[in-house]
């Protein structure tokens, strides 16, 4: 198994043979061991069916059955980590991989799901598609307040990592995600978000 990547709250493995990935998550040594095994195992089932959900209806990765509860497979996704390559495409390119994410993001509050970590970081873009992937703080809501927050923090994350063309590009996430039909009640909920600035990450 080789490492990918490791955060705070899991490993990401590769198995190069079989071409999958696991998403092992760590063990906290300051919770109690019962409590934290509860909580590990509680968060890996709560993903496992929110990419069972979304990769229904959109580019995701379907989580592949194991027994192990801590553990989530998936097929590995051979393409490139958005955040690092979409500011090399050309700015076509770049208005028209953002109308695509837009309108994933559509299907999925249309449906109810809430990514929670909205960023190019949790996008890889395979021969012109855009897969999302990282749901582990993602959660179902139909609260338009949730929405409007998963918007504004895609929105944060352009202007922070793709800021020379950041306004077109989020313009064009919002004519994909005109295709949910509650989008303008959003988008005035997304003013008052904003409004009151609680939602924003580092830059």
């Amino acid at each position: 198994m080789k490492t990918l990547a490791q955060g705070a709250e899991a490993k990401i493995l590769l198995d190069e043979k079989d071409n999958f990935i696991i998403k092992d998550r760590i063990s906290k040594s300051y919770r109690h061991l019962e409590l934290d095994k509860i909580i590990r195992k509680r968060r890996t089932k709560a993903e496992t069916k929110l990419l069972e959900k979304a990769s229904k209806i959109i580019n995701s990765p379907k989580p592949i059955e194991t027994q192990e509860w801590d553990k989530i497979k998936m097929p590995f996704i051979d393409g490139k980590k958005l955040s690092d390559n979409l500011d090399k495409f050309s700015l076509k390119r770049q208005e028209d991989t953002c109308k695509k994410i837009g309108e994933s993001i559509a299907k999925l509050h249309s449906k109810d799901i809430i990514h929670g970590d909205l960023t190019t970081s949790n996008m890889i873009f395979r021969k012109d598609k855009v897969f999302f992937i990282d749901f582990g703080l993602g959660f179902i809501s139909h609260k338009i307040e949730d929405k409007a927050v998963d918007i504004h923090l895609l929105k944060q994350a352009l202007e922070a990592r793709h800021f020379q063309h950041w306004q077109v590009l989020f313009k064009k996430v919002l004519q994909g995600y005109e295709h949910y039909k509650k989008h303008k009640k959003v988008l005035e909920q997304l003013e008052k978000v904003e409004k009151r600035g609680r939602y924003k990450i580092p830059h």
